[in-house]
């Protein structure tokens, strides 16, 4: 019902180059993909799935994205994901980015699964 990752933040990686040069700060793009791979992550072990190359993991949605502090170079991300709720095939999730005690951000997000078919079509995954 709830995962809890870790997300080492070095200066080495690419995005910092260009964002911003002179102070350099983790896209929230990125933080927000990071939080969503969890929701992923969760989906797949909440299902007892196996590995399927078959199964793709898609975000679905999201809502009430925040964000309250950068997040920089030497810094460590936690990720904290709780199911909410499980409806129809969209896994519902409250995530959020904490470094330290501190919350950088927050959002609830959707999750589905999808089977993928020939010629790389997807339909509804059944468990």
């Amino acid at each position: 019902t709830s995962i809890h990752a870790l997300k080492n933040v070095t200066a080495n990686e690419p995005f910092f180059q260009g964002h911003f040069p002179h102070h350099p700060v983790m896209p929230g793009v990125l933080i927000i993909e990071a939080m969503a791979q969890a929701c992923a992550i969760l989906t797949f072990h909440s299902e007892s799935h196996r590995a399927d190359e078959r199964l793709v993991y898609y975000f679905a949605g999201i809502d009430n994205a925040r964000f309250r502090k950068p997040v920089v170079p030497g810094d460590t991300m936690r990720l904290e994901v709780v199911l909410e709720r499980h409806v129809r095939g969209i896994w519902k999730y409250a995530a959020q980015a904490l470094v330290g005690d501190v919350e950088v951000a927050s959002a609830e997000m959707m999750c589905t699964v999808r089977s993928l078919q020939e010629g790389g079509r997807t339909a509804p995954a059944h468990a």
